[in-house]
């Protein structure tokens, strides 16, 4: 937990700026676009942040504070049926209004009273919890806006560039090996008094049996391997699931990829460039993560292996899909009230997945953090790790 409530105000503060700082290079209308269910406008992103800090504290914690538009829970709730009516998740992208001059004023107007609260009160340990999970709820959406962004700007047919600044993967200083782990018992889960969300507690003990895992993810070169030996046609690779999504592929390549005549290109964030075959492979499926591994004659690790392992790996470029369910840990115990929603109504066919990526923002990742996605999903910075 941190320390005091000035460190808090200070990564408040910190986390509300940055939001406002990665739209920084969007023009007007790309704001509003939703391409897809899976992609929110960047709009909403801002609205949504902003009205969990409203709703969740102000309005509770603040005697003096004054709801800002009593519309907006309507507009900006996501998936908390508790809380009230919500606009369904497809029609984000029909709100023209509110204007993005009014949402943030909104923000500006939510931070302000967050700023007040904080300096005037002694933060309780209630309040202090509820403004920590607010300031990682934003960073969520700092990574969802990134990816929403690269979606909408990828799938506009001028394919603009967001920035040329923004790098999607590191060169790794170590060469490709296998850790091996002894079998025996291993601990898992959140233990400390640092920050974490409610499905990464309930330590508890596991049995694993011998395993190696990869030191590193799988590469583009390694990746395109397993198209140009025909990957994608192989049957025998693929859950039936799998196989059937195959079928419905455009282009039978992971999302971003292009192939003009003969050389293949990727669409990122700094724009259409020349497929880098160094870096990590990159918006696959956990599907696409499961057939490279039967074609390699491997496996994806489960979420206990890569905890237990996780400090030989290098890791947090990409999320990383595992072989796991995600289910609640022995005695997970859901938040009372609307943050019970978080998390636990979501543990039902979502694969779990680890690490971290480019796009997640600072002060965010850890060993024990479990993100969780429907198989078919790709739009995320996904990728592999392998495992014997």
């Amino acid at each position: 937990m941190i320390a005091t409530s000035t460190t808090l105000l200070d990564f408040l503060l910190e986390t509300r700026t940055h939001s406002e700082t990665i739209c920084k290079p969007l023009q007007i209308e790309d704001y509003v676009v939703q391409p897809i269910v899976d992609v929110s406008p960047p709009k909403w992103h801002l609205g949504h942040t902003t009205w969990f800090f409203e709703d969740f504290i102000l309005k509770k914690h603040k005697s003096d504070y004054q709801e800002y538009n009593s519309n907006f829970s309507f507009v900006f709730n996501s998936y908390y049926e508790s809380m009230g009516a919500r606009v369904v998740r497809t029609d984000r992208g029909n709100l023209s209004r509110p204007t993005v001059e009014e949402v943030y004023a909104y923000r500006k107007h939510v931070t302000h009273h967050l700023k007040e609260l904080l300096e005037q009160t002694e933060a309780s340990e209630e309040l202090h919890s509820l403004v920590e999970i607010g300031i990682h709820h934003e960073k969520q959406h700092q990574e969802l806006l990134l990816t929403d962004i690269k979606y909408i700007l990828g799938n506009n047919p001028l394919q603009p560039m967001y920035t040329s600044d923004f790098s999607e993967y590191t060169p790794s200083q170590h060469k490709q090996e296998w850790i091996h782990k002894e079998a025996g018992i291993y601990e898992i889960g959140h233990h400390d008094d640092s920050f974490c969300y409610d499905n990464e507690l309930g330590r508890h003990k596991v049995y694993l049996n011998d395993f190696k895992i990869s030191n590193q993810l799988v590469t583009n070169k390694e990746y395109l391997e397993f198209i140009e030996d025909g990957g994608y046609e192989q049957v025998l690779l693929w859950h039936s699931e799998g196989w059937e999504w195959v079928k419905s592929l455009p282009t039978k390549a992971p999302q971003y990829w292009q192939k003009q005549e003969d050389n293949w290109f990727y669409f990122g964030l700094a724009g259409v460039k020349p497929l880098d075959l160094k870096a990590p492979a990159t918006h696959l499926s956990y599907y696409e993560a499961f057939a490279y591994a039967q074609w390699k004659g491997c496996r994806l690790p489960t979420e206990f292996e890569w905890e237990a392992s996780q400090d030989q790996l290098e890791w947090g470029q990409r999320w990383e899909w595992t072989e796991s369910a995600y289910l609640p840990y022995p005695n997970y115990q859901k938040a009372p009230g609307a943050l019970g929603e978080y998390n636990g109504k979501f543990m039902v066919s979502q694969k779990v997945l680890r690490g971290g990526s480019v796009a997640t923002s600072d002060k965010h990742t850890r060993p024990t953090y479990r993100n969780f996605f429907h198989p078919q999903l790709r739009w995320q910075f996904t990728g592999i790790r392998l495992a014997q």
